[in-house]
């Protein structure tokens, strides 16, 4: 009986408590009813992330079994209280996404090619991507008569192979092919993920002669690819290559180093047509249109200049969209330009948060799977900063309208956009940390600059050149566009190389970035003073970045390359001729933006033919590492010695049973397991992997290829 009286007091105190926490979530919820739609993209997200982010069938299942009870809670709550419909709501929509996404990966399911093949085959051009910095075109190509070789295959050949490819044509190759790679280091990019949905089996390179057909039909170069060649022959060089990037997306012919700089200065966007381009030709064409029909009263009058105005920048939105190759990037800038016309027309505030969650919901019912890309994340994470700075009481108050001096008003306007571009550099900070691990830390200063003049120069007199080209006057507009985009290549190398312009950070933990995103939404998002508290995840996630320690080792997934972090923060490589990307890939999963050294002609590190030994580390945490590098082939009694007393081995080979090592032995077999790998070699060492285990998404566990199917000479392909 005693313990019956106790209980129900505690009981009832319980039943409060909770009471008074649903009842201040509901008054907060009422406070930000206008808001809450808001969340429904990004619930949809994700549930998206999550399918991304779990490993396993039985993972899915069960967060859809944990969502179900969510639902089931939200009815429970009751309909009628706007917490509860919020659970129902949300939880249904993450729901939605994760089986959204599900869907999506096995309804575009391709057969992947298992393992390396070189073989003869004859193929049909869908898809031709120039690449003249580089001197090599690159074709997406589905292989004919051959069920042992995947439908579709991205190739790379040497510009001389064949120059004037066009899509459509039939071709003969002999080629070596190998299955999508994988991410080569922890954290790297991922382009087997990427193949799988866009149907890519298998990458390659052509080897030798491309046989022709002797009968090309009616196969001509697209309007997209004749545009860029007359865009090429009238501006050389990388200013070609962007001037053909603003209108085609064609970025083949900027050379690297330029390339390098725009990311480095934070004017990479640029490059890539998304909002900016879309809404400056959508633009253009309304405002070109609104001046020609009003010199018609009778239309002006009748109230049918808007809506035929807003058509034409539609129709010029949508054949921009479609010359630049209909990316998904461009088409999603092209749908929110849509939805802004419509806003228009129906003479509501076009620009909203509302504007931007409907893009996204329509992208993400879409294309699911750009969620997990960087261009999904970027431009809809600027977007949104930029209009929720804009929507904010101070910034309002700031740019206002006032009667003042003409040199006030333009210095408020450029303290505007500086400050516009300094929180959208904080916004995206995160995202290019977690998919780059660097950050431009000039962007903003960069963008005040590039902006105006890629929107108000570049792009207007490239277009009058290209419309005065059909008559032969176009040269002064080239003219004038080769300067300003040489002015824009300029700013970028100047940016690029100040000191201290860009951030590196290794590995981003997802966790973090997911705690780190989720802050900044809730920031944005929220209007009363409940926002505040995304603080707290964001301090979180970009602590957690910030306290991430950078890799002692990095080996990448084919075992070949290894780079060692040096006392100075700096790394090397064992093998010093490998490649710019090769390169470029280390520097980047080791946070680091300087040259990495040579491994072998550092004072610690002692080399033979075969074998390369040093010490890694100080004190309680020192190992010793024994990497090869020959290729001849060792007896296993031979190695056994050194290999034990070796903490870590590491060979691009298979290692015979006697070499193991104190802690960890690294080989072709167990890296195949693995991918690559980062190691922490500290008191308590780990090891992390590129490949999760038991990883059960599609481009992990495809359908694999296999027959015998005879090869096809490619001269047969004349006949």
């Amino acid at each position: 009986m005693a313990t019956g009286q106790l209980q129900t007091p505690i009981a009832r105190r319980t039943v409060r408590t909770w009471k008074g926490a649903a009842d201040a979530i509901e008054a907060r919820l009422e406070a930000e009813r206008e808001r809450i739609g808001l969340w429904l993209p990004v619930a949809l997200g994700a549930g998206i992330g999550a399918w991304f982010a779990l490993p396993a069938t039985l993972h899915w299942i069960g967060l859809l079994l944990l969502l179900a009870s969510g639902v089931l809670g939200g009815l429970l709550i009751g309909w009628d209280r706007r917490l509860g419909r919020v659970m129902t709501v949300g939880c249904g929509a993450v729901a939605i996404g994760l089986l959204l996404v599900w869907a999506r990966a096995l309804g575009v399911a391709a057969p992947v090619l298992a393992a390396p093949v070189t073989t003869e085959f004859a193929a049909v051009v869908e898809r031709v991507e120039p690449l003249p910095a580089k001197g090599k075109i690159r074709i997406l190509a589905a292989p004919q008569r051959r069920s042992d070789l995947p439908p579709r295959v991205r190739l790379t050949l040497r510009g001389e192979q064949a120059a004037d490819l066009v899509e459509g044509e039939a071709i003969g190759v002999r080629a070596r092919l190998m299955p999508p790679p994988t991410a080569s280091l922890p954290g790297g990019y991922d382009f087997a993920q990427r193949a799988w949905f866009d149907g890519i089996g298998a990458v390659g390179t052509v080897l030798g002669k491309v046989s022709r057909a002797s009968d090309r039909g009616a196969a001509t170069p697209s309007v997209r690819v004749r545009l860029s060649a007359h865009i090429h022959d009238q501006v050389d060089g990388s200013a070609g290559g962007i001037a053909a990037a603003l209108v085609t997306g064609d970025r083949g012919a900027i050379s690297e180093a330029d390339e390098e700089a725009m990311r480095r200065s934070g004017l990479a966007h640029l490059l890539s047509i998304s909002g900016l381009h879309v809404t400056a030709v959508v633009g253009f064409a309304m405002l070109l249109t609104m001046r020609l029909l009003a010199l018609s009263p009778r239309l002006a009058l009748a109230g049918y200049v808007l809506p035929l105005a807003a058509a034409a920048g539609a129709l010029a939105g949508g054949g921009y969209t479609l010359l630049a190759g209909a990316e998904v990037p461009t088409l999603r800038s092209f749908i929110a330009a849509l939805l802004v016309l419509v806003a228009f027309l129906m003479g509501r505030e076009a620009l909203t948060l509302r504007l931007v969650a409907a893009g996204a919901l329509i992208v993400l019912i879409w294309r699911p799977e750009s969620l997990a890309g960087p261009s999904f994340q970027l431009s809809f994470a600027a977007v949104t900063a930029i209009i929720a700075l804009h929507e904010s009481r101070p910034m309002r108050l700031f740019l206002a309208r006032r009667d003042e001096p003409w040199l006030f008003q333009l210095g408020r306007g450029i303290a505007g956009l500086l400050i516009t571009g300094l929180v959208v550099e904080v916004a995206l900070a995160p995202i290019a940390l977690f998919h780059f691990h660097k950050a431009g830390l000039y962007g903003a200063l960069a963008n005040v600059v590039a902006i105006p003049l890629t929107t108000f120069v570049i792009m207007p007199f490239e277009a009058l050149a290209l419309l005065f080209d059909s008559v032969g006057l176009g040269a002064p507009f080239w003219w004038v566009a080769e300067q300003a985009l040489r002015v824009l290549i300029a700013l970028a190398h100047g940016v690029a190389a100040a000191p201290g312009a860009v951030a590196t950070m290794p590995s981003f933990p997802p966790w973090g970035f997911a705690l780190a995103v989720f802050g900044g939404l809730w920031l944005l998002l929220w209007q009363t003073r409940w926002r505040r508290a995304g603080a707290v995840p964001l301090m979180i996630g970009m602590a957690a970045l910030l306290a991430a320690p950078r890799p002692d080792l990095l080996v990448t997934g084919d075992g070949r390359h290894i780079a060692a972090a040096l006392p100075d923060g700096s790394y090397a490589l064992l093998r010093d001729r490998a490649g710019d990307y090769v390169r470029d890939t280390v520097a980047e999963a080791a946070g680091v933006d300087a040259p990495l050294l040579a491994l072998a002609e550092l004072d610690h590190v002692e080399c033979n033919r075969d074998f390369c030994r040093w010490a890694q580390g100080r004190g309680a945490s020192r190992r010793v590492i024994l990497a090869s590098h020959g290729r001849d082939r060792i007896e296993g009694a031979d190695m056994a010695a050194a290999c034990a007393a070796a903490d870590v081995v590491i060979s691009d080979r298979w290692l015979p049973r006697e070499c193991t090592a104190r802690w960890m032995t690294i080989d072709r077999d167990s890296l195949v397991e693995t991918g690559g790998l980062a190691l922490y070699l500290g008191e308590a060492p780990k090891a992390v992997a590129a490949l999760r285990a038991g990883d059960e998404h599609p481009w992990r566990l495809p359908q694999q290829l296999s027959g015998n199917d005879e090869a096809i000479p490619t001269a047969a392909l004349a006949r």
